[in-house]
């Protein structure tokens, strides 16, 4: 792991509680923590001027759904961003999915789910319960956009979309 990655690792909060959905009891408490580590990872990265993602769930915390972007050569790359968690969270991690995406790489599972396996689910199992959604976009979905992406801009798979004046935020 790189100095950045363990520099950013560090500013995102551990989580203590081990539940997942079907923990009624304790999957409140998990859920707040979720919240509160990706609310500080969120506020690092736009103070590091490097916001890259929106997320929100359901109301009970087990969908979640928004958006993720990658700057390349000065042009930004959006794409909506999907995951459910797992009834056996956190013990497993949630599969990511960038439906648009779904096809168009081979580090991909039906779907659009993001391959995560190699790299990223080892150090998730190490460190349960205490990773959770902000860890699995730090440690999973950003180094897959980092690679993936100018990969598929540079075979032509994904093209630059100018946004109308309406969409532009």
């Amino acid at each position: 792991m790189d100095d950045s990655t363990k520099k950013t690792l560090s500013s995102i909060p551990l989580l203590k509680t081990k539940a997942g959905p079907r923990d009624k009891d304790l999957w409140p408490q998990r859920l707040k923590e979720e919240y509160q580590a990706l609310i500080q990872y969120v506020k690092n990265n736009k103070d590091a001027d490097q916001d890259w993602f929106r997320l929100e769930s359901n109301s009970d915390g087990t969908r979640w759904f928004g958006k993720c972007w990658y700057f390349y050569n000065q042009m930004k790359y959006e794409f909506d961003i999907e995951f459910d968690i797992p009834v056996t969270f956190p013990v497993t991690a949630p599969e990511i999915a960038l439906p648009e995406l779904d096809g168009k790489t081979a580090k991909m599972y039906r779907g659009g789910k993001i391959c995560l396996s190699d790299h990223f689910k080892p150090l998730w199992a190490k460190n349960v319960p205490k990773f959770g959604i902000a860890h699995a976009m730090a440690l999973g979905l950003g180094p897959w956009l980092a690679v993936e992406v100018p990969d598929l801009i540079g075979k032509g798979l994904i093209q630059y979309k100018e946004k109308s004046e309406g969409e532009k935020s």
